[in-house]
């Protein structure tokens, strides 16, 4: 993998620099300051990830995500800052990680190993194709629609976000998902995590074929569902594997989910 540092603190540059070289075989081929450096950058020069520092000269880094959003080839992103504050807009610009500073050098490890792995599934087969952030995350553009997936291995790989870490997580292992209030909560067999989108918005990430909007403030994983349990006005109750929750069907859902369940 190809490597782009974008820095515009010394120390801290080198130091990160120091660590992808200790704990991956990921190469930098270089580290600017420069928002409007990058853009130029990138115009010649093709990298599989982008390491990007938000406060930075001329572009700061979230505009700069924007701009990389348009590529038709785009790079993993990796947020590096030392402001937790910007981690759901991460979020939403389908960042691959978002880093806080002062390093940690575990944390760094263990960001640097997904991402090798997901390079890793991103080229398998093929070893070529499009890579970058929007199909680590959903494979859609940084242009706030609706993301397109990435098949990764059972499912699509989806980003969950839990105390300002951005989660990788195969949309198979998520069970259900329940609407409250204006965020949405996702459970997996990982835990329980929340999404600052509506309920809507999470859905259209996700395999239309595996998973199903059951309820206006619930959604399943049809290939989670253990038992289906009769409940009153002809509707029902559904149990998931490995969890205790149930989930419910309401009534104006019922004929379509017989048709999904042929029951």
């Amino acid at each position: 993998m190809r490597a782009l540092i974008v820095e515009d603190e010394i120390p801290a540059s080198e130091e990160l620099n120091y660590l992808i070289q200790e704990h991956s075989e990921i190469e930098v081929i270089a580290c600017l300051e420069d928002g409007l450096d990058v853009l130029k950058f990138l115009q010649e020069q093709e990298v599989d990830v982008i390491f990007l520092d938000i406060n930075i000269p001329s572009l700061d880094g979230m505009m700069l995500a924007h701009h990389i959003g348009k590529f038709a080839s785009k790079p993993y992103i990796v947020f590096t800052t030392a402001y937790k504050e910007h981690a759901a807009e991460a979020f939403e610009l389908e960042a691959f990680d978002y880093i806080l500073k002062p390093y940690d050098e575990k944390r760094i490890a263990a960001m640097l190993l997904k991402l090798e792995n997901a390079f890793k599934r991103d080229h398998a087969g093929d070893g070529i194709g499009e890579h970058g952030q929007a199909q680590v995350m959903d494979d859609t553009s940084l242009q706030g629609s609706p993301p397109k997936a990435s098949v990764a291995g059972s499912g699509i790989r989806i980003n969950l976000l839990r105390n300002d870490n951005i989660i990788v997580t195969d949309s198979a292992d998520i069970y259900y998902a329940e609407a409250q209030e204006k965020v949405t909560k996702v459970y997996t067999k990982n835990g329980e995590f929340t999404m600052p989108v509506s309920i809507s918005d999470f859905h259209g990430r996700l395999p239309q074929e595996s998973f199903f909007r059951c309820h206006r403030s619930y959604l399943v994983n049809l290939s989670q569902i253990r038992e289906i349990v009769p409940w009153f006005n002809n509707t029902y109750l559904l149990r998931l594997r490995d969890l205790e929750a149930e989930v419910p069907v309401s009534r104006g859902k019922v004929k379509e989910f017989r048709q999904l369940m042929r029951i």
